[in-house]
């Protein structure tokens, strides 16, 4: 079996289990597979990964929490496009930090919230768990392809 077949076969077996926990927790399934996303798309793998893609996760609610709030305040219309340029710029050049250095995730995390209406308290627990099911998906697959494909052992005579 291949990495790519073992990989898809716990991707898949794992998308039915967050599912099912997603809506029996009360939490935005969909949400969770940005999480999931982010994490597959993430520049490192394994648990460096994770931390990378739910780290900047974490940073785009934040920014996206900054910019709901700032544009509420001002009043008109033109400085919340302000602000919003503004934060997608910091949203941007906090990557010079490396644990921060992946900005899909920031930008992934951000949308999540703005879909949600600013329910951040929603949002969070959702990319997170989404983003170790992520990582659970293709770490159980590599492991079934490791498992799958171990070199037999000569047989003792």
């Amino acid at each position: 079996m291949s990495v790519l077949v073992a990989i898809s076969l716990t991707t898949g077996i794992l998308s039915g289990l967050w599912g099912w926990i997603a809506v029996s927790l009360g939490l935005l399934s969909w949400a969770g597979f940005l999480g999931c996303t982010s994490y597959f798309a993430s520049p490192t793998d394994g648990i460096k990964g994770l931390f990378t893609s739910l780290l900047t996760n974490m940073s785009g609610v934040f920014w996206a929490m900054v910019i709901i709030h700032g544009s509420s305040v001002v009043g008109l219309d033109i400085m919340g496009y302000v602000i919003t340029a503004v934060v997608a710029f910091f949203m941007c050049i906090q990557a010079k930090q490396s644990w921060l250095s992946y900005i899909p995730g920031t930008f992934i995390g951000s949308c999540a919230t703005f879909a949600a209406g600013g329910d951040w308290q929603l949002v969070v627990p959702s990319l997170i768990l989404g983003g170790i099911f992520g990582y659970l998906m293709k770490a159980s697959g590599v492991w079934v392809h490791q498992k799958l494909n171990q070199p037999k052992m000569a047989e003792a005579k």
